[in-house]
């Protein structure tokens, strides 16, 4: 690195990138000319962050010449304090639960060559492995739409005994089979056109909805594979539904409970769109592109980090909307969210972007 770059990432540290583009994110600007305008009007109060404006061009090639694999990691480092502290999932038993899915965001080829999906047309795709436990991404992978997310979930490692539910566009047997080598539970959709085996009827609870529960054989790779086949109708619809999954213990009833879970992964990729800066970018580099949806993802989980410490009753994304037009307001923000009567009750008192130091 020269001299002269040197200097540069002094003068404008990796904390003040983070600052810059975590107050874009928080505080809805609309641009990177009017979230650092905003900044500039805010100096004294970005002196105690440990920050200080920033020229446009120097926010700019930070944003495309400083890895994206920073923010990757701190977002790695992020959620290993939001899980310690996280509430538990809603379900009984004690396993790990998370849900696997994928969105994609559309991007201008004009703007974004490098994102080239199909013809005219261009986009990135977010895939997300969402904690159970508070609600929490664990797991971010970017990549060109092009690819195929199953190849990406394919290489995931979880934790032995914990339950991952995914939609149909996610089934592989050899997956199926390596998951349960690996000692983790899955639960899915059959597909229409799946080819098996019946080994054995189980006894169902056909006032709890449940139409069938089967045990029964599928050919992975030559090799067969055990599974479970669970029926279920939705009282309310009259929808049927059945499930795949390869854990035999838990009542029929919960498999199709925790395929039902899998929705809140939906409602996570709606709220950061709605609340976060996914879809439109201050940067038009795939780095900068990259380390803009990093900071959104740790935005996310600081305020859930908040919520937790707090216990206060607001939701992520009511919390988010609060803060776009208070996030220089003086005054901590867990007393910020906390109602008069119950500020007794709060030990800590954490400033939002100061969880990240």
């Amino acid at each position: 690195m020269s001299g002269l770059a040197q200097r540069k990432a002094r003068v404008f540290s990796r904390w003040n990138q983070f600052v810059c583009l975590a107050f874009i994110h928080v505080a809805a600007r609309h641009s990177m000319r009017d979230g650092l305008r905003n900044l500039a009007v805010n100096a004294r109060k970005l002196y105690h962050l440990g920050a200080k404006p920033v020229a446009r061009s120097t926010f700019a090639d930070a944003n495309s010449n400083r890895p994206a694999a920073f923010f990757q990691v701190l977002f790695g480092a992020v959620y290993k304090q939001c899980q310690a502290i996280a509430p538990s999932h809603k379900f009984r038993f004690k396993n790990k639960l998370f849900s696997l899915d994928a969105s994609t965001v559309k991007l201008s080829l004009d703007q974004f060559p490098w994102a080239s999906f199909r013809e005219n047309r261009g986009g990135i795709k977010l895939l997300v492995l969402l904690d159970h436990d508070g609600y929490i991404p664990s797991f971010l992978e970017i990549s060109n739409a092009r690819k195929h997310e199953s190849k990406v979930a394919q290489a995931l490692t979880l934790p032995k005994g914990s339950i991952v539910v995914f939609d149909r566009g996610y089934v592989c047997y050899r997956w199926f089979a390596a998951l349960m080598e690996a000692g983790v539970f899955f639960v899915t959709r059959q597909k229409k056109n799946m080819s098996y085996k019946g080994l054995k009827r189980r006894p169902v609870n056909k006032k709890r909805g449940i139409t069938s529960d089967q045990i029964i054989q599928v050919m992975s790779g030559g090799k067969p594979l055990k599974l479970r086949r669970v029926g279920y109708r939705d009282a309310k619809t009259g929808e049927h539904f059945v499930y795949l999954t390869s854990h035999f213990s838990l009542a029929a009833r919960s498999v199709a409970e925790i395929y039902k879970e899998r929705w809140q992964i939906e409602i996570f990729f709606r709220l950061i769109k709605q609340n976060l800066k996914i879809k439109r970018f201050i940067g038009t580099s795939e780095n900068a592109v990259l380390s803009q949806i990093y900071v959104a993802m740790i935005m996310y989980l600081l305020v859930a980090f908040l919520k937790f410490t707090s216990r206060v009753g607001w939701s992520i994304q009511e919390m988010l909307q609060l803060l776009q037009l208070n996030v220089f307001k003086r005054t901590g923000l867990a007393e910020f969210f906390t109602p008069p009567g119950e500020m007794s009750k709060i030990k800590d008192n954490y400033p939002l972007l100061g969880l990240a130091g």
